[in-house]
Order: structure tokens, then sequence, then C-alpha cells
């Protein structure tokens, strides 16, 4: 049978008839954390030789969007985009909600992220002859969310945040290589809404 064909089938298949695990899957309640917030700290740039550290602010913002496994464990995939001062860099991973505790009223409960991931470059814009590439993210978090459990709520989020990046600067006279390795270490502070 011919290979095209065979796939199609099978997708077909897949749709309409959806397996025992994907109709368990679509049981368990949708999630979504959407947040923006700022990034602060020291950002080390710089070749080995000439390593400069400086305090930056930058703007951040991210979605995720999963599943709620239990009634305290969420899971999904995320997406963001984070605008530093000499790159736009896009998130994309996967994150891990887990909630500690629950007021007596309901209304509030403490939580910890964690989110892991690798940056892409799709959005910035380098200037000629530089070039930035992304690299690891990893992004772990408490925070409290205020609102009843199975409704929409407010997140307040503190957290910790490192990224990787590499840029490729034009070479100047009577240089070999001008590669500056990036890593953003910075807290995180973010405000966002949960449903």
């Amino acid at each position: 049978m011919n290979p095209v064909k065979l796939l199609l089938i099978l997708c077909v298949q897949s749709i309409a008839l959806p397996s025992e695990a994907q109709i368990r899957h679509r049981a368990m309640p949708f999630v979504n954390y959407t947040e923006v917030g700022g990034l602060f700290g020291r950002v080390v740039s710089g070749t080995q030789i000439n390593e400069v550290v400086t305090n930056k602010t930058s703007l951040s913002v991210q979605t995720l969007c999963g599943v709620q496994i239990t009634k305290r464990l969420a899971v999904g995939a995320l997406v963001g985009i984070d605008w530093y001062k000499s790159a736009l860099l896009m998130p994309v991973g996967g994150g891990v909600r887990f909630q500690l505790t629950q007021t007596s009223n309901r209304n509030a409960s403490l939580f910890v992220s964690t989110d892991v991931g690798y940056a892409l470059t799709w959005l910035h814009k380098s200037s000629t002859g530089y070039s930035i590439t992304g690299g690891l993210m990893l992004n772990p978090g408490i925070g409290l969310r205020f609102g009843k459990p199975d409704k929409g709520g407010v997140l307040l989020t503190l957290g910790y945040k490192h990224q990787q990046a590499q840029a490729e600067k034009p070479l100047r006279w009577n240089e070999v290589s001008r590669s500056e390795n990036r890593l953003y270490n910075r807290l995180s502070i973010r405000l966002g809404i949960s449903i």
C-alpha cells in the first residue's frame, strides 16, 4: 500500500475514532496561566577575556496551556516573549504548577511552578553582521492564586529566570572571532490570570 495513503487513513481514523486515552485526556480540565511582568537582575556579557556585568530590567510575557492532572497538579506547554535590551527571545517549553496550600475560605492558594525550555529568536531582528541564537531557559517560582478553585483567578508569581543566548558580532580589524555568551539571570515578578 502507498505510504501516503496509509498515513492519510491513520490520520482520519485517529480523528474519527478517539482512543480510550484520548477520551480520558478530554475529561481533564483545561488550564491556562497567562502572566505579564518584569525581569530584574544582573547580566553577564562579553568575551571570556573581557566580561561585563550590568543591572538590567526587561519585559516578560508568557502563557501556559495544559491540563489539570489532579486537584493540585497542572502541566502544560508554554510560550513567551522576553524583551532584553539587545535580544528579543521567545522561550518555548513545558511547565508544571503544583498547589501547596489553600486558605480555609478557599479564595487563595500558594503554588510552586517550574518552567523549562529553549529560547527561539524568530521575532528578533539583528543589525547587519550580527546574529543571536537562543539557548536553555529555566524558570522556577512560587506564587499566590486568588480566586475559587473551579473558576478564574488572579496570579502573583515570584521566580528566578535563567536564560542562555549566544551573539555573533561582525569582526573588527585583526580579529578571528567575536562570539559572546550571554547569561540572563533574573528575578521575575509577574501578574496574571488563570482559568
